[in-house]
């Protein structure tokens, strides 16, 4: 990998980590579908303004709706379900997590699309469970049913992902019509049709959200627009840049160092702590990682 790819490498996973640390600050204060509404539109129009100065035009045609519907799964209910892990739980958890994203694709994989499945495989999503299961039991969260409602908020999104990754090569892989440029600015607008109504309804069911929403501070919509701008709309520029330099194979390790930011930037600056969970089982779910991810041997 160039010094310049290496450098959008950690630069997209230090964005990506920031992500867990911004929702962390501005649901508190906004509440989970409001932060996810305004992450929707933040990097709708960060994506737009970003293609537009690109002098990319979209062109996506028939493919509108199956795209739209794409961004339903790949953003809008994985922007939700992060939203409300963030009420309750540290966002190094929440990143780790969904650093199990890969091995949830190939669970899916297996048991939907019918690909196949190695003993290699096996062992890695073995070893990545049981890295969870060591964060989940040993770690500094006690195991409340909030924060075990956090944890399932977080593999709803790994689920959602993982069924997106399959969705999104059949819609805007090599041999589709539709490049990825397109699929990911659709992607947001996808999000925003899912979770614009889901507002809607959210506040039919708390009154008091739309006067919470109004007496927000500053520094929550602060937070609110960097996790669009920044880790939404900027990550993805820098992705399709490391996948069309590096390829995909080299742009998916990102998936390993995006705990450790969003661990650091909890720590560093929310004062989230640290304990051994964090080492014995973000180091199993790593190794997994890496067992799923390496190249096929030749």
């Amino acid at each position: 990998m160039s010094i310049a790819s290496l450098l959008r490498l950690i630069s997209l996973a230090a964005l990506w980590g920031g992500s867990f640390l911004f929702m962390r600050v501005a649901v508190p204060h906004l509440g989970a579908v409001p932060a996810a509404v305004g992450r929707g539109l933040f990097s709708s129009l960060g994506l737009a303004v970003a293609l537009g100065c690109m002098g990319y035009r979209p062109r996506w045609g028939r493919y509108l709706w199956p795209l739209l519907l794409l961004g339903v799964i790949n953003s809008g209910i994985p922007f939700l379900m992060y939203a409300l892990a963030a009420q309750v739980l540290p966002s190094g958890y929440s990143a780790i997590f969904n650093a199990t994203t890969p091995l949830m694709a190939v669970i899916v994989g297996a048991l939907v699309f019918g690909e196949g499945i190695t003993a290699a495989r096996i062992v890695g999503v073995v070893l990545g469970m049981s890295g969870v299961a060591v964060l989940a039991q040993a770690g500094p969260l006690e195991l409340t049913p909030a924060v075990l409602g956090g944890m399932a908020a977080c593999f709803a999104a790994t689920v959602c992902y993982a069924f997106s990754s399959f969705l999104t090569l059949r819609l805007a892989g090599a041999k589709a019509a539709v490049d990825m440029r397109a699929a990911v600015f659709i992607s947001q607008l996808g999000a925003l049709m899912v979770l614009v109504p889901g507002l809607a309804v959210a506040w039919l069911l708390d009154p008091g959200l739309a006067a919470k929403v109004a007496q927000a501070p500053w520094l929550a919509w602060g937070n609110v627009a960097l996790l669009g701008l920044l880790s939404t709309a900027l990550a993805y520029v820098l992705y399709f840049r490391l996948i069309a330099d590096e390829g995909p194979h080299k742009a998916l390790t990102v998936t390993f160092i995006v705990p450790v930011f969003a661990v650091l930037w909890g720590w560093a600056l929310l004062d989230e702590p640290l304990s051994a969970a964090h080492a014995i089982g973000g180091g199993l779910i790593a190794l997994s990682l890496w067992i799923v991810l390496r190249p096929k041997a030749h």
